[in-house]
Formats: C-alpha cells, sequence, structure tokens
C-alpha cells in the first residue's frame, strides 16, 4: 500500500509535468483550475498532519473547519486568506508566567502552519475558538449569472 504522503507527492508530479497547452484549443480558462489543484497537492505534501481537522458540509453552500486546538487561545493564533489559500498558524512561542515553575511539561506548544486551498467562489465569514477547537466558517457563493434561469422565448 502506497503512503498518502507518497500518494500525494505522486500527484504533484503529475500536475507539473501535464502540458496544459493540450487543451488550449479546446478549453478556454482552465488553467486557473490546474493551478489551484497543484496548489492544493503542494499544500498538501508540506503539512505535517497537525493539528487535526475535520470538514463539515452544512447544506449546500455552508462549511466549517475545525481545528482541535486544546491549550491554545486566539491570541495564538492567526488565520489569513491570500490569493484562495486559507492558513492557520501559530505565531509566538507561550512564555511560562513569571513566579510558576514547571514540574511537568505534558502538553507542548506546538508552532504550525496549515494551509487549505479554496476554490474561486469560496469566502472565509469568521472564526471563533469555542471549548478548544477553531471553528472556521465557510460560504460558497455562487453569482446571480452562475445561477439557473429561465430564458423567454421571443
Amino acid at each position: 500500500m502506497v503512503s498518502t504522503s507518497k500518494a500525494i507527492s505522486n500527484i504533484w508530479d503529475h500536475f507539473n509535468s501535464f502540458d496544459r497547452n493540450l487543451l488550449t484549443p479546446y478549453a478556454v480558462g482552465f488553467d486557473r483550475v490546474f493551478d489551484r489543484l497543484n496548489d492544493y497537492a503542494l499544500h498538501q505534501a508540506t503539512s505535517t498532519g497537525f493539528p487535526p481537522y475535520n470538514i463539515r458540509k452544512e447544506g449546500d453552500t455552508s462549511f466549517t473547519i475545525e481545528l482541535a486546538l486544546a491549550g491554545l487561545t486566539r491570541e495564538d493564533l492567526e488565520i489569513e486568506v491570500s490569493d484562495g489559500v486559507l492558513t492557520v498558524r501559530t505565531v509566538a512561542k507561550k512564555e511560562e508566567a513569571e513566579g510558576v515553575e514547571l514540574l511537568h511539561r505534558g502538553i507542548s506548544f506546538r508552532q504550525f502552519t496549515r494551509k487549505w486551498t479554496l476554490a474561486d467562489d469560496i469566502v472565509v465569514n469568521d472564526a471563533k475558538m469555542e471549548n478548544g477547537m477553531l471553528l472556521i466558517h465557510l460560504e460558497r457563493i455562487v453569482p446571480e449569472e452562475k445561477k439557473p434561469r429561465l430564458i423567454e422565448i421571443k
């Protein structure tokens, strides 16, 4: 059985070696689709697997990414959306409170960066910390020109 990281690495190699010019006479504007898929493969190949997360689909247009971040606060995190990539990362190492001696460290502070490639019609609505979970709410925005419509026959 092939490991997940090896499989994603193989997919990434295929995207990089695919000649997009083969589609040029038959498709217009799909270069962006291949770029987004390439970004996705790259983000997955560099992922460390931490923190664990879920992606929930709620109805046809709403999604929630849930990250398990026990022991972290909103001040420890940074969320950025740039060029169709959602990035969640830690911003600073936690310092021990003055006058506190740590006798045992069983809960460590891990630096991480986790990225998701978003489709062009997905927007990030908000994010909140709740019971050790970071919840990021996403929504698919369907433009009017892509919604079904009836054409009047004259």
